[in-house]
């Protein structure tokens, strides 16, 4: 007679294992605890994720406005609270460059 997937010389009950090894309580505890240790990394692994997340954040946006207000000041239309550094409010104007005679 042949097996249940057709193979010759196996019996339909050879080869089947039975699950029925009891486990000891201190056995469950062992497991339950483990699993409770690796649940309490994978929270704090969450938590810092979410920490360097927000600061992420925070480091993109502060870029992304060191970038508009150089940008505004090589333009030349500083914003009202960073005046550029190369000019003073109380300094007058540079003359016009000497070198051009072609007027």
């Amino acid at each position: 007679m042949s097996g249940p997937n057709g193979d010759p010389d196996i019996s339909i009950d050879e080869g089947i294992v039975d699950d029925e090894d009891e486990y000891s309580e201190e056995e469950y505890a062992a497991i339950n605890t483990m699993l409770d240790q690796i649940n309490s990394c994978l929270d704090d692994l969450e938590e810092r994720n979410d920490s360097l997340n927000g600061k992420l954040h925070e480091l993109l946006e502060s870029n992304r406005q060191a970038r508009l207000e150089f940008r505004a000041q090589l333009l030349g239309s500083p914003t009202e609270e960073h005046p550029p550094a190369d000019q003073d409010s109380s300094s007058p104007p540079l003359p016009p460059p000497q070198g051009d005679t072609s007027e």
